[in-house]
Parts: structure tokens; sequence; C-alpha cells
């Protein structure tokens, strides 16, 4: 029997709150031709001559604020969950970062002196984008065709709306939609509308065909947009979140260019204008609870609704450690081992394969 193990692998974080550590995690991230995607002498000006002469300082103090005694919020949780899963499994789990420490590096290096003949790779992102699920796939499959090119690589596919993934995300939920509140807002991570586009692999759906994202195309298996709404429509379901009692946003937008839209800052200034006293917000798109979710929402965005004269923004967290979350990657990792993937899951698999060549 070969040996198997599993890899997670998340965003990534600084060592700590420097401003040097966060300056190096910024310039490794935004170097990267997947998350800025210009032409390398165009954004090496962006990156070293717009970006790190300020933005390092300016993060430094975001991060302050949400360190905890354990480090980066982002991995630590993501060592919690990858201790839980290392006692229910029987193969060997390890974790990276795409960007920083552990490094993905580190770890094939790892796998490779452990002897491991297949390795199943989870992305900790549950929709498909060229700047996260993307580079992470990529960024291994560089590594291993480097380290251990003999080691078979199985990637999980986009799990957006995977059964065991809502349930989760519906049940970590559940005690903030049982309280009393007037809007649920789902706030994704933003994207450029280009990187849309550039995943495209027939060129002519994204934001080009007519009510794109409903209506059935390849371009699905690649498309964050589509990816997203299906999230929303298969947690709302699964919660009985009544029609009208909810909208879709996107957050942590970069740069002029336009990204996938509403912006999440001026819908939260909105609903704050309009008196809303009380409003729930979820990130489905981070499974680990990071400075995006705790101090962009938790923290300046329900500083925002308030001034604007809202009245309390209630942040449910992210999936975190949750054990329903756990049980969703023990059950993907089983699948792949017992060779018994879901009909849905083989063909965003062969789907993904394809995209991605």
């Amino acid at each position: 029997m070969k040996k198997q193990a599993v890899l997670l692998v998340n965003l990534g974080s600084p060592d700590s709150t420097s401003v040097q550590d966060v300056r190096t995690y910024l310039k490794e991230f935004l170097m990267d031709g997947r998350v800025l995607d210009a032409p390398y002498p165009v954004r090496w000006c962006i990156v070293h001559l717009a970006i790190l002469p300020s933005r390092p300082a300016q993060s430094a103090e975001a991060y302050e604020k949400v360190w905890t005694p354990e480090g980066s919020p982002l991995v630590a949780t993501s060592r919690k969950v990858q201790a839980a899963l290392r006692q229910k499994l029987p193969v060997e789990v390890e974790l990276a970062m795409r960007y920083q420490n552990p490094s993905i590096e580190n770890a094939v290096r790892k796998l490779h002196e452990e002897g491991i003949e297949e390795l199943l790779l989870i992305p900790l992102f549950p929709h498909y984008a060229m700047s996260s699920f993307e580079t992470a796939v990529v960024r291994v499959q560089e590594l291993i065709k480097k380290i251990s090119p003999e080691m078979a690589l199985t990637v999980m596919p986009p799990y957006y709306d995977h059964p065991d993934y809502i349930k989760a995300l519906a049940g970590s939920a559940e005690p903030y939609l049982q309280e009393d509140y007037d809007h649920l807002l789902f706030s994704f991570h933003g994207i450029p509308e280009r990187h849309l586009r550039k995943s495209d692999p027939t060129g002519c759906h994204c934001l080009k065909a007519k009510d794109c994202c409903n209506t059935p195309s390849p371009a699905h298996a690649t498309c964050y947009r589509a990816q997203c709404f299906a999230t929303v429509k298969a947690f709302v379901k699964a919660a009985g979140i009544p029609e009208g009692k909810y909208s879709v946003a996107f957050q942590s937008r970069l740069g002029r260019d336009p990204w996938l839209s509403p912006y999440t800052d001026h819908v939260l200034e909105t609903m704050g204008r309009s008196g809303m006293k009380k409003l729930l917000v979820i990130c489905p798109a981070f499974v680990s609870d990071c400075l995006e979710t705790l101090e962009e929402i938790g923290m300046r965005g329900a500083e925002s609704f308030q001034h604007a004269g809202g009245g309390t923004l209630t942040r449910i967290p992210c999936l975190n450690e949750h054990p329903l979350w756990i049980a969703a990657l023990e059950g993907m990792v089983r699948e792949w081992l017992d060779k018994t993937p879901r009909p849905c899951c083989a063909k965003r698999a062969a789907e993904l394969e394809t995209n991605l060549a």
C-alpha cells in the first residue's frame, strides 16, 4: 500500500507584527503574478514604489489589533485544524501557507523525506480564484515537480457548495441566526473583475453573457463570483433564511480598477444610514478568522456602520475549528483514501484539471 498524506494550504500571514515582517509578507504576496497580475516591471514598480513605502506600517497597526498570544490568528487556527484532523485520520496531515510560514517548500520537503507517494492537497479556500486557490495549487505543483516528482498529487476541487461544507457553515452560524436580527450580509473577499475574465476558459462567458452566474457554463468551474452566489443559495436554503433578509457584498479591494461589487464598505454605510439596528455579517470565503474578518469587518466595518447611524453589527465567526468543519474535512480525506469521491467532486476535479492546463 502506498504511503499517503494530506496537505492543507491557507493564505498566510506575517511572522510578527513588526513593520519589517509585515513588509516581507506584503512583498511576497503582492509580487505574486496571480495576485497583482500586471507585467513584472509594472508590478515591481507598484509594489516597491507605491505600496511598500507606507502600507507595511499601516498594516502592522491593524495586525496588532488581532494578534494573539499564539501569533497570527489565521496560522494559529489553521494549526488547530491540522491537529484535530491528525487525531481523526490514519495518515499524516501537513500544514503550509502560500506566503511566509510554515512554508509550502518545507512541507513538501518533509513529505518527500517521509516517503509519501500519494498526496491530497486541500486548499483552504472554498471558492476558485487565481489569487488564492489557483496560486496555492500551482505553487504546490511546482515544488513537487522540483523536490519529489514521483509523488502523485490529487487536488480537492473548490467545495463552495459541498453538502458537508454548507452543513458546517450553517451549523456554525445557527446560534447567531436564532437571535433576532434585521439582515444577514454575506461579505466575500473581492477580486478584480479582470481576474474573472482571465479565469474564464471559454473567453466569452464571465461578465459577458447575460446573467452569466445563473447561466450554466464550463466557466463556472473556475468562476469565483458564480461560486460565491452558489454558496449563498445553498446556505440560505439550509439555514432557512427568508428572501429579502439577506444580501451579498465583496470586501478588501485594492487599487482603482473595477472589483466585484457591491463593495462591503459602501453597503455597510448605506445600511447604517437606513437606520438598521441589528446586522449580521458572515464571511464564507474565509474558513479561518484573519485580519480581513476580525479587523476589517469586526472592527472597522462595525465602526463605519454605527457612525453612519446603524445599531449593532455582529460578525459571525468563520468555521475555524468548529466540529462540523473538522468533520467535513475528514469526510473529504476519507473519500480520497477510499477512492470513493462523490460524482460532483470527480466531475469538478476533471474540469479543474482541464481549466488549469
